[in-house]
């Protein structure tokens, strides 16, 4: 009998490939805090999970070769642009350090989590393949 590991690990496996690029969207409005103008954006994990379980990347396709693909710059599900809390410094620039740090955290928890759900399960398939 063969082991299904989408059955087994679920809708986690995406969960942590849209957490992961989730850290990436938040460090880089950290990092670009004092710049310009940078809008800070965030990833609606809820839309992005829902796009990455139906396999889903965009309502249009290419139906020919030398179409160009709808999908450039929408390579990341659920990116939108952040409203900001406070009114604009001046400058341009909607970053909030505090609000990005505690996203920041948070994301990373909930990456944990699932990185520990993920690794009972393997531990649990290695037990049934061993037949303990």
């Amino acid at each position: 009998m063969a082991i299904n590991f989408d059955k087994a690990f679920g809708i986690h496996e995406a969960a942590l490939n849209i957490k992961a690029q989730r850290a990436e969207v938040l460090a880089n409005n950290l990092a670009n805090a004092d710049t310009p103008n940078f809008k800070a954006r965030d990833i609606d994990f809820q839309q992005a999970l829902q796009m990455a379980s139906s396999n889903q990347q965009s309502g249009l396709r290419r139906t020919h070769a030398h179409h160009i693909d709808s999908r450039i710059g929408t390579e990341i599900p659920g990116l939108s642009y952040r409203i900001p809390l406070q009114p604009d410094t001046g400058d341009g620039n909607s970053v909030e350090a505090q609000v990005e740090q505690t996203k920041f955290a948070e994301n990373a928890m909930q990456y944990q989590a699932s990185l520990t759900f993920l690794t009972g399960r393997i531990k649990g398939l290695m037990s049934a393949l061993r037949g303990e």
